[in-house]
This record gives C-alpha cells, structure tokens and sequence, in this order.
C-alpha cells in the first residue's frame, strides 16, 4: 500500500467507522459496538471460531484484530467465555457486518456487548487485503473511529496511527495482572455441569500473572492443581512463601524485554535455590528463555490462530495448536543445558525449549487451546507428572 492511498470499502451508505494505518491508508466501513476512537498495533488471526475468547485474551493488550474468518458474531456472547472481565484488544475488524447470534448458550449479541465494554469494531473491510498488507509489511500502527453520523478527521487519525507507540519496549503484563493474590479452585467446561470446582487437588501450584487466561488456570485445576495466582511482579520470596510443588509462568501481553526487567530476577531465584518444576506459556516462556539465558526478537507479524502447526522435536508428532504472540525465542541463542524442544511448521520459529536435567519447560502456543484443539493439552499432565515425581 502507498502512503496516503484511500482503500474504500464496496459499501452503498455513508460509512461510520474508518480504519487509518500509519502509512496514510485509510479503510471505511460500517461502525458496530462503541463510539470513539483508539490506536494500537494491528494483528490478524485465522481462528474460525472463539472471538470471544480472543477479545478478552490479555495476551491481546494494545492490539486491534482483524479476523480473517468472516462469520463473525453467529454464537453471540456469554459470561462464560470471558478469558478476563473485559475484552482486553483495543478493537475488531471484520468482513461482514457480525451475523445475529443463533446459539443456546446466548446471553447478548455482539455488537451490545462490544457497546458494554467500550471495544469498536468495524465491518464490510477487505479483510484479505488487509492480511496480505499485515504479513508484507508487517504489523502496523493504527487509528480506529466509529461515529454514527461518518464525521471523520482522516489526517488526524493518521498522525494518532504514526504516533502510537507501538509494541517494542513496552511492557504491558504489570497492567493486564493481577492486583493481589486470589486462589483459583475452577475446572473446564464439561457437559452437563458446566465449570465444577476442583475438590480434591493433589500439588500446590503457584501462578504468576503476566495476563492469565481462565481457561489456563481451568486446565491447571483440572490436572489436579491447588492454585494461588500472584501479580506480575511479585518476587521469589513472594511465592516461596506459599511452598508450592511447583510454579507456572502464565501468558501475557507486551514486549518480554521490558517484562523481563522484573521477571528475570525473580524467575533465576526460584531456578538457582530451588528444585521446583516450572511450567511456562507464551510470554511465561519468553520469561524462562530470558532467565535462562537466551533472547527474544520481535517478529514480522507474529503468531494469531488456532490451526497454527507446531511439531515435538522428539516424538515427531505434529500438533495443531492455538497461538498469540508477537515476539519470539531466538532459537539460536539458547545456552547449554537448554534444549529446543518445539518448531513451528510455519516458519521454524522456536514454540518450545527445556533444562536437559530439570523439569523445567516452556511452549510458546497455548496448549488450553481457546479456542482451538486439545492436542497439546498434555502438557499441563505432564507438569501434574513432574510435581508428583519431585514428591515421590
């Protein structure tokens, strides 16, 4: 796309919303949820279903979505598959105007709850022109605008696109975490009783906070974990205190380098005085390669999916796998005694990486997978497995 290009949506109405990206293209559609405006950076992601799940995704602090599937809205919304309180992505960018919702489990449509939360979305966006500027170019910055009766200042959304900060050097998890601790006792979703509570766990888990999804901490409680979540920046003296069999380090937003200021230290503390298994996903993996030694790189476009193919360099096996990350593992800096243990079938991007001679590992997918597929869903049993083997 050209500096100060004008893409115009095929729409037969007076737009109201627009789209303005940094290099002057600016995209109008039709408005949905909040009025307003905001700047962020701006992401695609494949999934064909949970965008529920997606806006709510912590992981998402600072970024608009575009979804690259255009059946947007046809399960409309509900409390249970908040991933937070609120949608935490800035914005939504679809194809088509969000289809009524058609689904038992329906408690509000998604343009209402978009108007609850204070997110804007827009419509009747060439979607796949804008995926194929987002994986050429890279991850833009961008101005979203939704006003009702199509007033929009285009040149100054522009210049709010080229001022946004963007992502680099940003952390975001202090803002996404937790304020204090609280226990977590809740297992997944399971017909016919939906989320029951974790009766008789068997290993202490304490969960760092970098911008947790429930359904993770769900499938800690559902492989038999007792946890208490802690914010972002608590210390290691903050979770020995709670003498925890083992310690999970949760996904989250931002750029793990300004994260890291804080988490490194704490996660070589509990590495250097103490045996315990950790466990780290997303950004809780790019905390565990940076404590370990090794560097992270921010990427073109990142990772945002659930179909993103991701294979166990030992077994071989391929899993398909959910994914939401912007910056990744240099694979190439691991130190000795670190093993990559996950590649991306996409790029070769490093998803994984071990202690050859503790348990302590880390996967850069989501293996609670919502949305998505269960396949990975294995890690948190083997986390449970290397907690009861330390006890035994």
């Amino acid at each position: 796309m050209s500096v100060a290009s004008t893409a115009t949506a095929a729409i037969t109405e007076k737009p109201t919303a627009c789209l303005a990206l940094a290099d002057g293209t600016v995209f109008y559609g039709k408005g949905f949820g909040a009025t307003g405006e905001a700047e962020a950076e701006l992401c695609f992601n494949t999934a064909m279903t949970g965008y529920q799940e997606i806006m709510t995704d912590p992981s998402y602090a600072g970024q608009i979505v575009t979804f690259t599937f255009p059946h947007i809205g046809n399960t409309g919304t509900t409390a249970e598959d908040d991933e937070t309180n609120v949608p935490v992505a800035a914005g939504m960018v679809v194809k088509w105007d969000p289809t009524l919702a058609s689904n038992w489990r329906t408690e509000a449509e998604l343009t209402d709850w978009l108007s609850g939360c204070g997110r804007i979305g827009i419509g009747g966006i060439d979607t796949r022109r804008l995926t194929r500027a987002i994986r050429q170019q890279g991850a833009p910055h961008v101005a979203i605008a939704h006003d009702p009766d199509g007033n929009f200042d285009t040149d100054a959304l522009v210049a709010k696109a080229r001022a946004f900060s963007g992502l680099e050097g940003l952390d975001l998890a202090k803002d996404v975490s937790c304020t204090q601790s609280y226990r977590w006792n809740e297992m997944r979703w399971a017909w016919p009783d939906g989320y029951t509570p974790q009766n008789a766990p068997k290993h202490k888990v304490v969960a760092i906070d970098y911008g947790a999804k429930r359904n993770i901490l769900r499938c800690l409680a559902s492989a038999g974990c007792d946890i208490t979540v802690l914010p972002a920046q608590s210390t290691a003296a903050d979770i020995l205190a709670h003498n925890p069999d083992g310690v999970f380090l949760s996904n989250g937003p931002g750029d793990p380098a300004a994260t890291g200021e804080y988490a490194v230290p704490m996660i070589k503390e509990i590495l250097e005085t103490t045996e315990l298994p950790v466990f780290g996903i997303c950004l809780g993996h790019q905390m565990l390669a940076l404590a370990l030694g090794a560097k992270t790189i921010k990427m073109n476009h990142g990772h945002h999916g659930a179909n993103h193919p991701v294979k166990e360099i030992d077994t071989k096996k391929v899993e398909i796998t959910s994914m939401n990350h912007g910056f990744a593992v240099d694979s190439q800096s691991l130190p000795e005694g670190v093993v990559e243990t996950h590649v991306s079938l996409f790029d070769g991007s490093n998803c994984g990486l071990r202690m050859v001679d503790r348990p302590v590992y880390s996967v850069q997918h989501h293996p609670e997978a919502s949305p998505g597929p269960m396949d990975s869903y294995y890690l948190f049993e083997r986390f449970a497995e290397a907690m009861a083997e330390r006890k035994a």
